[in-house]
């Protein structure tokens, strides 16, 4: 599933000429500041930064730029006035005033430096020529820490990377001298926010598992998957093979993280209104449904004709990974549709996962999952916003989902369904709160036997901070990571390997042509076909953004099947020479269609253009 991820690089490069700095251009460390004079937090990171410079020296390039408390006349002309400051120097002798001549920033203060500076107090009233150059040199800092996405005063930048760790000078240090701890940290981030990562990290995973097969390790790498691990009490155990705690286990977090975004989506995303969501939700069912019906018409009657769900799925990851690397050829509102149709097409691949390739059912532990799923019901109906009591009931579901003959992955959905939301926050109210515990708490911070912030204020900036996201929220954040960077690619690492034999190849054309037919035409007719009739039957409108043909490009790219066609393979063909077969045809439907939808896609933008000029 994709997420959403805020950029943590610098948006505009330093230039000594134009930016305000202290240090040489050539220093091997960068710390720029988006700060506000009338900043409580700026103004307190101030002694911090002359720390820091007097630690590193010349290894230090300190940059300010303007920042502005949104709301505050004052913070916004303090930024103005040293804006006319004649030179570098009288710039920062202006900044020093303006960050320490007072507590609090002061009316008096801006008088003080404007007379320092030998200029008028900058006024709305009468326009300037210098006051005009001011307001531009300050609305762009703030046009840049919003690309940056500096959200809060101050945000710190280390070479380019926004730093959001703590201040204290260990921290800070670490940072500022490139640990190595924290040096691989700033890689992962930076992997992590390139958006096509999770793609290219699937198709590393499968890569390198299709090698291991076809090589001398080949033996070995399969007969990894198949050691069992488990837990034992006396008599009773629990043991499955390293597969199985994979494909039963691990995948259970991607499926809970797929109903998290299913939920959003038809809470307060793109599919909360029938308009804006009709034509994804259409075309997703297209997608669907064609492929399925290819499959069983091209598939001889028998056993493979059961596996005609294999290419009804579409691989998000891999789909938007290629939209995203083709940068401005797509416009962004394909991209939306695309994931929103591939969320639909989950739901889609869930549901047909539970009802056709579970297996035999035992009405024991089914009752056992009811029974959780309605403890989880009314935890939700009485309002209880504690992740915990869910998670360890979603264990428990898990494993009565595992032994009741359901799919064990589907324990992932159904306790999405029941995270809860909360309506949102009262912003003013909660940051007032906050500023009032930490006011409270900074006064006695000098007081005998006192080391810092005691624990009911504390527990409070707990509540606070637990009640500015939503459980649901909270958990799809912290779970969104692990399930594209590590499940996916565990997923790929124990399914894809197949080896590429002519046992594997002879006598499986008919499947694999099944396969191949539905992911590459089927997906791409049934997506463009359902579009096309729910606009014309006035349920849907199609966004002027983007183009039929585009619209093609992303159905032949919804062909890229991959994580869920694999998964359900495994299900659907038991006989191992089968789902090999299975595996090598959902890896040629994906490439072909992969390579259509990049072509359809590379100049449609272009040729739009010229039809439409």
């Amino acid at each position: 599933m994709s997420q959403v991820k805020l950029s943590s690089r610098l948006d505009r490069r330093v230039d000594n000429d134009y930016d305000h700095t202290l240090g040489p251009a050539n220093a091997e460390i960068t710390l720029v500041e988006y700060g506000s004079y009338a900043c409580p937090y700026c103004r307190a990171a101030n002694e911090r930064i002359a720390q820091v410079r007097d630690q590193l020296g010349d290894r230090l390039r300190y940059v300010f730029r303007h920042y502005p408390l949104t709301g505050s006349d004052i913070a916004l002309r303090a930024a103005e006035l040293v804006e006319h400051a004649k030179d570098a120097q009288s710039f920062w002798d202006a900044h020093i005033a303006l960050m320490t001549r007072s507590e609090t920033l002061t009316e008096e203060d801006l008088i003080a430096v404007a007379r320092d500076l030998e200029v008028p107090l900058p006024d709305a009233d009468k326009a300037r020529e210098a006051d005009e150059r001011a307001k531009a040199r300050v609305h762009a800092d703030v046009k840049s820490a919003q690309v940056s996405h500096a959200l809060v005063t101050p945000t710190f930048f280390i070479n380019g990377r926004r730093y959001d760790d703590p201040w204290d000078e260990s921290s800070f240090a670490d940072a500022m001298l490139g640990a190595p701890g924290h040096r691989l940290r700033g890689v992962a981030l930076d992997f992590a926010d390139w958006a096509p990562s999770a793609g290219v990290l699937l198709l590393l995973a499968t890569i390198l598992a299709v090698a291991l097969t076809n090589s001398s390790l080949g033996a070995s790498f399969v007969a990894l998957w198949e050691l069992y691990l488990g837990v034992s009490l006396g008599d009773a155990e629990f043991r499955m093979s390293l597969l199985h705690w994979i494909n039963d286990g691990l995948l259970t977090i991607f499926f809970l993280v797929v109903g998290l975004e299913i939920k959003r989506e038809f809470t307060v995303g793109r599919l909360a209104s029938v308009r804006s969501g009709a034509l994804p939700v259409a075309a997703a069912v297209g997608g669907m449904v064609a492929p399925a019906i290819l499959y069983l018409l091209v598939i001889p009657a028998g056993a493979w004709s059961h596996g005609w769900g294999v290419p009804m799925a579409t691989d998000t990851a891999f789909a938007v990974a290629l939209i995203v690397m083709m940068g401005n050829r797509v416009p962004a509102e394909l991209r939306v549709f695309l994931t929103a149709a591939a969320i639909v097409d989950d739901i889609g691949a869930i549901i047909v996962v539970a009802v056709f390739y579970s297996g035999t059912m035992n009405f024991g532990y089914l009752a056992g999952a009811s029974a959780i799923v309605a403890t989880l019901a009314l935890l939700n109906r009485f309002h209880i916003y504690s992740v915990t009591p869910y998670v360890l009931l979603g264990v428990l579901l898990w494993a009565c989902v595992l032994a009741s003959g359901l799919h064990a992955t589907m324990a992932g959905v159904i306790l999405a369904l029941f995270i809860p939301t909360r309506p949102p926050p009262n912003l003013t109210a909660m940051m007032v709160q906050a500023d009032a515990i930490l006011t409270t708490e900074a006064r006695r911070s000098g007081e005998v036997l006192r080391h810092g912030p005691s624990l009911p204020a504390m527990r409070a900036l707990d509540a606070i901070h637990d009640r500015l996201e939503s459980p649901a929220d909270r958990l799809l954040r912290n779970a969104g990571g692990p399930s594209s960077y590590i499940v996916l690619p565990l997923f790929a690492l124990a399914n894809a390997g197949v080896a590429v034999t002519a046992d594997a190849l002879t006598g499986h054309e008919p499947l694999m042509l099944a396969i191949i037919v539905g992911l590459v035409i089927g997906k791409p007719l049934g997506l463009v076909s359902a579009s096309v009739i729910a606009v014309w039957l006035g349920i849907a409108t199609k966004p002027d953004e983007y183009s039929w043909r585009q619209l093609i490009g992303a159905g032949a790219l919804a062909g890229i099947g991959f994580t869920m066609s694999l998964f359900i393979a495994s299900q659907a063909f038991p006989v191992e020479s089968d789902f090999s077969a299975a595996k090598i045809a959902v890896f040629a439907g994906s490439i072909a269609s992969a390579v259509l939808g990049v072509a359809i896609l590379w100049n449609a933008d272009g040729q739009r253009g010229r039809k439409d000029g």
